[in-house]
């Protein structure tokens, strides 16, 4: 990911979900040497989200409209989101912007 890739991606969790979010790049995209198409990410809040779903919608069309026709894929968990096995993956093999 370039410097201005990890930028818009920041900006972009701050505006849907505050300054104190955190996004973690996980997936072939975090490990230097692997080439992957797609970008997988992680966005986390201690807030708890109204509609959980029009949030990564957002998120998802900010991102689309900065990279262009790119695969995205995004995962949201705030405060009231039960365990899952994507959370732990992203946490254990991931990178944070």
């Amino acid at each position: 990911m370039t410097d201005e890739q990890v930028h818009i991606i920041r900006s972009t969790a701050h505006r849907f979900l505050g300054d104190k979010a955190r996004i973690c790049l996980f997936g072939s995209r975090s490990k230097d040497g692997d080439k992957g198409g797609d970008i997988d990410l992680c966005f986390e809040t201690d807030q708890v989200l109204l509609n959980r779903a029009e949030v990564i919608c957002r998120i998802y069309a900010a991102l689309v409209l900065a990279f262009g026709d790119r695969k995205i894929d995004i995962v949201v968990k705030d405060a009231d989101t039960p365990p899952a096995r994507i959370f732990e993956i992203a946490e254990r093999t991931g990178v944070y912007l």
